[in-house]
């Protein structure tokens, strides 16, 4: 793992909101906090978990900015900056890179669907062009499920070999594992980080990176325990107990829609009700899911 340029566990934070739909800033950065005390390498804020695609431009920017303002790293933060529009993609990097925060997550422009990877790639590479930073470190999103866009190997590939010191990584959330497996057979030392958290340890095995997942809002511990320890046959049944852990939360936060899901559970660990909330066109948990599962919660491990 030693000759990736980004290893570890980072969550897919999940953004809490105010009672009238904007972003709760005080609690978000106090999240992140106890994300990093929990044992996360890092937050990728403004992703798919976090409903990023549901704030605007101007909401992003300023999430950011406390996140730094509350004194979060800015090594230790992975914004979502890949949208629709080029030149919205490229501010909102300009923007993080402003602020001192060189490695973004980034989804392909995802309106149009069925397009060619040599459109993809024209579009990354424009991108990156008209950004024009040395310092910036791109982790590729690859979640078609959501997106309708799929990022095939091939394209993968060219993006490395063209663009080697910035496009370091991919967040591979297709659930695919063989997939996963290729690219790193496919690309040497690049990172690739599961977004699923059942396959931490085995795509750790394979030689992947890392991963950027939604359950690490809730047990962040664990996905550190099998970090750390995944090549220590001394504690070998430590790793197997904490991935035995991070399926039972993530097989519960799949039980429903996953991001109100996700949300509800952070408040029950919190005791913050003000979780819940969520904005359309997703909706919070109704009260008999809710009681469900708050029951499913109190039982697991």
């Amino acid at each position: 793992m030693n000759n990736h340029k980004i290893t570890g566990v980072y969550s897919a934070a999940t953004t809490p909101l105010n009672a009238d739909g904007s972003p709760d800033l005080g609690i978000f950065t106090e999240h992140c906090q106890r994300l990093i005390e929990e044992g996360c390498h890092g937050v990728a804020l403004l992703g798919t978990t976090g409903e990023a695609n549901s704030f605007s431009s101007a909401e992003r920017r300023v999430i950011l900015e406390a996140a730094l303002k509350a004194g979060i790293p800015s090594d230790k933060l992975l914004p979502g900056t890949g949208v629709v529009a080029i030149p919205e993609t490229v501010e909102l990097t300009k923007h993080a890179l402003s602020l001192g925060v060189t490695k973004v997550v980034m989804l392909p422009p995802f309106y149009y669907k069925g397009v060619s990877d040599e459109g993809l790639f024209a579009a990354y590479a424009q991108i990156l062009e008209k950004i024009g930073d040395t310092r910036l470190q791109v982790i590729l999103y690859h979640i078609p499920q959501v997106s309708g866009v799929p990022l095939s190997i091939p394209l993968i590939s060219r993006l490395v070999e063209e663009f080697p010191q910035t496009v370091v990584g991919i967040k591979e959330s297709a659930g695919d594992f063989n997939n996963m497996r290729a690219i790193v057979a496919a690309c040497p030392g690049f990172s690739v980080l599961c977004g699923a958290d059942p396959l931490l340890l085995p795509l750790l095995k394979a030689g992947g990176a890392g991963c950027i997942t939604a359950t690490s809002n809730l047990v962040a511990n664990s996905l550190r325990t099998v970090y750390d320890h995944v090549h220590d046959e001394t504690r070998s049944a430590e790793v197997e107990n904490a991935q035995a852990r991070i399926n039972a939360f993530r097989t519960l936060s799949n039980s429903y829609v996953q991001i109100p899901t996700i949300k509800a559970m952070v408040g029950l660990k919190t005791g913050n009700a003000g979780w819940r909330r969520t904005r359309p066109p997703l909706v919070p948990l109704n009260d008999r899911e809710y009681a469900e599962l708050a029951e499913g919660y109190a039982k697991l491990p």
